[in-house]
């Protein structure tokens, strides 16, 4: 993966609007690499502790957070939407209502 995908997936992570959410895939699709949406998986996993990006609004095509259940990050990322008024169940966001266009 090259530093000119990284910036691009970091830009566009940092451009989601509070309040909504995108998809691993549509991050990847923007960034020039369709079939990359594992490598965007891969840059949030790996972001260090202190960054300001906000990783929580990334989640996966089927609208779910992409973590264990009940597990701490789960609910990090769960809290965190929730404090930006992204409604989820059992970890399950609507992608219709909340999706960054």
């Amino acid at each position: 993966m090259n530093d000119e995908f990284k910036q691009k997936v970091y830009t566009l992570i940092g451009a989601i609007p509070e309040g909504n959410v995108a998809t691993y895939g549509q991050i990847a699709k923007l960034a020039g690499a369709p079939r990359h949406a594992r490598a965007v998986g891969y840059l949030l996993k790996h972001l260090p502790n202190d960054s300001s990006l906000p990783w929580h609004r990334v989640i996966n095509s089927q609208g779910k957070i992409s973590f264990p259940v009940d597990s701490d990050k789960f609910n990090s990322q769960a809290l965190k939407l929730k404090a930006e008024g992204v409604v989820s169940l059992n970890g399950r966001v609507s992608l219709k209502k909340y999706l960054w266009n």
